[in-house]
């Protein structure tokens, strides 16, 4: 099962029609094969404490959606930038991340 934290939805709709597409398939993907998603669909965030990203057209995607794995359900906390594409603002949604799983 796949669950949304509030403000990860509003940023989901500020994508691109396309990218938003692309990440909704992608979070589909994530709910039919849960962790046994291969890479490149997913990954592990390093020095992420936990967080994965959600890698939107096999890691072709210029955003990422950052989750994190509660038992049987993943919860995806932010959309972020592609770190090669936004480095500080990928570092910005971790940290959003970090601070809405505190919440």
């Amino acid at each position: 099962m796949v669950q949304w934290h509030l403000e990860a939805e509003q940023e989901l709709q500020g994508l691109p029609p396309a990218e938003r597409v692309a990440l909704l398939r992608a979070v589909q993907k994530l709910e039919a094969l849960g962790p046994g998603l291969p890479f490149p669909h997913q990954s592990a965030v390093k020095a992420g404490g936990g967080l994965r990203e959600l890698r939107p057209r096999g890691g072709r995607s210029p955003w990422r959606a950052l989750y994190k794995r509660s038992e049987s359900t993943f919860i995806i906390v932010a959309i972020s930038p592609e770190a090669q594409v936004d480095k500080r603002g990928f570092e910005r949604a971790i940290a959003t991340a970090h601070r809405r799983l505190g919440e």
